[in-house]
């Protein structure tokens, strides 16, 4: 190192700066990037491997906890996730920002605002906290007028001030390694994150540098470090700016202005801190924060002109002063605005600094529960006139189908069910998930965005819509209960006035049409369990039959047709008649004709349960709707003589017999199943009835 440069170092190192230089060096406290700070969160947590759509990808903890957390959403968060790792390396993303395009509703602002808020969640930890300075004293140096304190415009963290003390870098260095004590190795690491200061606090730095004759100690003595505030309403390390329309919206709002309360006390007109940068959005995130432009491209012309500087050079410039910041810059903007914007090429050039990612809407219906949760609302209902509002036990998982059916597109492969069941890596029939991933393939091969997998279809907003003219509507106060048909009712209602497509509107009726086939299938489940007054009574006979068709081969199987068996669920062992009477009407009700087709639908079976059972053993069958519907017409048709006098019997309550059955079914479902006076009585009457069936 230079003679001249070790001259200067600290002769008394109390300053806050020292202070904090050797928390740095201790690892007490941290300085890094926005992206290194972002990938340290995520990366940090727990990570799972799952399989989606046939293909094996990452989920991360960090998405998933809290009580309304990211729901799916798996191939866009790993996008994200390798985009803030491969910056925080140092790779091309660094210069370029994250743009998540899609449908409306479809939760691309949720996702951003819940990565925001665990962002300040982790910087609220002690270790991870950032910090800035402040330049005391200024009232002093003369041109301030009464302009006490300067803190940092841009919340520079105190490292980049501790790398710019000196006008020679050989000088910062040798502060770094002689005084402080950092090693070589240390150094170079340091100033692999290494920008030059503020045009602002560069300027006042060398005011103080010549009030204080060059005397290194003095002039630390007027820094002070200070946490950077994290309180989200003030909108620093994590600001958003929504897009606005052409008359209010300005480069102010991004950049900042010249402030005129600052004119009024600063006399050198040369001063850059005549500016002032927290009027714009930018500079309160600019030390290490997120930056989330909603609706990107819904901005005129010269505000998209200004994002492409800021995404590309990462500073804020403004009368040929640079302010440089460190910010992770997330964006939004749905298809129609994206398109629009592609279409006019001379702004090709912020696109190539965009990494895009296409978030599709959730296709897997087991997930879409936690989302229809969501719409539904977590707080209890009540109706119009403050009364106690239930909820269908079958509520969530009719709106649930119905949405995510019209996200699935029409493929000559498979057929809308075995789409949605494979998507939710369920059994459907003999298709495997190998078809599923082929369907997807094929469509993502697709120009146009909204024909990929997942791209179109009810978003969200438009189930909470249903939800909304629901809880509206007469019958639902009256009866005080969401009945679950009447949220097809309601989704038909807003598929009406809010799509304005004519083929995607036909298309979202027919996939109506199979969610209500689907809840129609449920309903017999749902009515073969009350008529047994069992709960799980229809789960059980499916396994019965699966145990059968497993030991109906057993080597130790007598002539009494007993099979012991060891529960996977219980550990315990189990004894089992094999009924071949019931085997061969189930696999009847299956169209299972032949020896031939009942040994491959068995050996199916068998697989699928030794596949499933070592992974999962409470795995029960009851995804396979075609079993579930064939073993409840059988237990239907040899208890009382076929489903339609079951019908019968309810629909007919003249004779004694049957209102005892009625009453018995509909205090079940009170009792065991979740069901209210007024849901149970509608459900048994639309079982009464002949709609729907598939």
């Amino acid at each position: 190192m230079a003679k001249k440069a070790q001259a200067k170092v600290l002769t008394q190192p109390q300053s806050q700066l020292h202070q904090h230089c050797l928390a740095v060096k201790e690892g007490t406290r941290r300085f890094e990037n926005a992206f290194q700070g972002v990938a340290r969160m995520i990366l940090g947590g727990e990570i799972e491997k799952v399989v989606v759509n046939a293909r094996t990808t990452y989920d991360f903890n960090i998405f998933r906890i809290g009580k309304k957390h990211v729901i799916g959403m798996y191939d866009e968060v790993n996008s994200f996730v390798s985009y803030v790792k491969d910056a925080a390396e140092g790779g091309s993303s660094k210069e370029m920002a994250f743009v998540l395009v899609g449908e409306p509703g479809n939760g691309k602002t949720f996702f951003v605002e819940f990565l925001c808020a665990q962002y300040r969640a982790f910087l609220s930890k002690p270790e991870n906290r950032k910090y800035t300075f402040r330049l005391k004293g200024t009232d002093k140096l003369g041109q301030y007028g009464r302009i006490s304190m300067i803190e940092s415009q841009t919340y520079e963290d105190p490292m980049i001030l501790a790398m710019n003390l000196f006008e020679d870098p050989e000088e910062n260095k040798a502060f770094l390694s002689a005084d402080i004590g950092f090693d070589d190795q240390s150094v170079d690491k340091l100033y692999e994150n290494y920008r030059p200061i503020g045009a602002c606090s560069g300027y006042i730095w060398n005011d103080i540098r010549q009030y204080c004759d060059g005397d290194l100690d003095k002039m630390l003595s007027l820094v002070d470090i200070i946490p950077v505030p994290l309180t989200e309403s003030l909108g620093t390390v994590t600001g958003k700016y929504p897009a606005k329309d052409k008359i209010t919206s300005s480069a102010v709002d991004l950049l900042g202005e010249e402030s005129i309360q600052r004119l009024l006390h600063i006399a050198d007109t040369n001063n850059p801190y005549r500016f002032d940068l927290r009027r714009g959005a930018l500079a309160r995130v600019a030390g290490g924060g997120i930056h989330f432009a909603d609706e990107i491209y819904k901005n005129k012309k010269d505000l998209v002109q200004v994002y492409l500087g800021v995404i590309q050079n990462r500073n804020i410039e403004i009368d040929g002063y640079k302010w440089p910041i460190d910010t992770l810059i997330v964006a939004t903007s749905n298809n129609s605005e994206f398109n629009r914007f592609l279409a006019e090429k001379e702004e090709a050039p912020i696109v190539d600094r965009c990494r895009v990612c296409y978030v599709s809407h959730n296709t897997n219906y087991k997930m879409q529960r936690d989302l229809t949760a969501y719409a539904i609302g977590t707080e209890a209902r009540t109706t119009l006139t403050r009364e106690a509002l239930h909820q269908d036990p079958n509520l969530n998982y009719a709106g649930s189908v119905a949405a995510v059916l019209t996200r699935l597109p029409r493929s000559e492969k498979l057929t809308p069910v075995e789409t949605m069941k494979l998507a939710a890596g369920e059994v459907a029939g003999e298709k495997s998930i190998k078809a599923l991933a082929e369907v997807i393939d094929s469509l993502n091969q697709e120009a146009d965005i909204t024909k990929r997998f997942g791209q179109k279809g009810l978003g969200q907003r438009n189930l909470g819509r249903a939800i909304q003219l629901l809880t509206e509507s007469s019958e639902t106060n009256e009866g005080q209960c969401m009945f679950a048909y009447d949220v097809f009712l309601a989704l038909e209602r807003v598929i009406l006035d809010y799509v304005t497509e004519p083929n995607d509107r036909a298309k979202y009726l027919e996939d109506l049409k199979t969610a209500k086939g689907l809840y129609r299938e449920r309903i017999m489940t749902e009515m073969f369990n009350a008529y047994m007054d069992e709960p799980l009574a229809i789960r059980k006979d499916v396994m019965n039959y699966v145990n059968m068709i497993i030991g109906v081969d057993a080597e130790n199987l007598g002539p009494d047709k007993m099979w012991k068996y060891k529960d996977p669920q219980t550990g315990e062992l189990k004894a089992l008649k094999i009924d071949d009477r019931f085997v061969k009407s189930v696999e009847e009700r299956l169209g299972l004709k032949t020896e031939e087709q009942r040994d491959t639908f068995r050996t199916s079976i068998r697989k699928i349960y030794g596949q499933k059972i070592s992974v999962d053993p409470n795995y029960n069958f009851m995804d396979n709707l075609e079993l579930v519907k064939a073993v409840t017409d059988v237990r239907l048709k040899s208890d009382i003589a076929g489903a339609g006098s079951l019908i019968g019997a309810l629909a007919n309550r003249t004779n004694e017999e049957n209102q005892k059955l009625y009453d018995r079914m509909v205090t079940t479902m009170l009792n065991k199943l979740g069901y209210c006076r007024t849901c149970s009585q509608k459900t048994i009457e639309y079982f009464c009835t002949q709609e729907d069936e598939i």
